[in-house]
């Protein structure tokens, strides 16, 4: 009985411990992220998607660093759910009607965005 009860209990624990994949991390290139306004933004939106546990945006090297568990989403969605937002993700385009509500600074400087323009003296 002792040596079925053991080996019960140790099947159980490799069912369970195969079941969960380790975490992939990725970096996004994500241009328009600028301000501080907007990595908050991507952020609170990114942790709510499923799958996500971590998201760090670099606003100096314009890169969303996203971790996350691969039984539950993929890169792809999460460029689209980052284009979705209204910011371009690596080749994905940005959702036209997001992207026209993003503060000036955050679009694309073709379209008149960036950061500030430093005055000339």
């Amino acid at each position: 009985m002792r040596y079925l009860l053991s080996f019960a209990f140790c099947f159980l624990f490799l069912a369970t411990k195969a079941q969960f994949k380790k975490p992939v991390t990725v970096q996004i290139s994500t241009p328009q992220a600028q301000c501080a306004e907007c990595k908050l933004k991507i952020e609170n939106f990114m942790k709510a998607e499923e799958g996500v546990a971590k998201v760090v945006v670099d606003i100096k090297k314009k890169l969303t660093i996203i971790t996350f568990l691969s039984d539950r989403t993929n890169i792809e969605n999460l460029k689209t759910a980052l284009a979705n937002l209204g910011f371009d993700a690596d080749d994905v385009t940005a959702e036209e009607s997001q992207y026209k509500q993003l503060p000036i600074c955050c679009k694309r400087e073709s379209d008149g965005g960036g950061p500030p323009k430093k005055k000339k003296q």
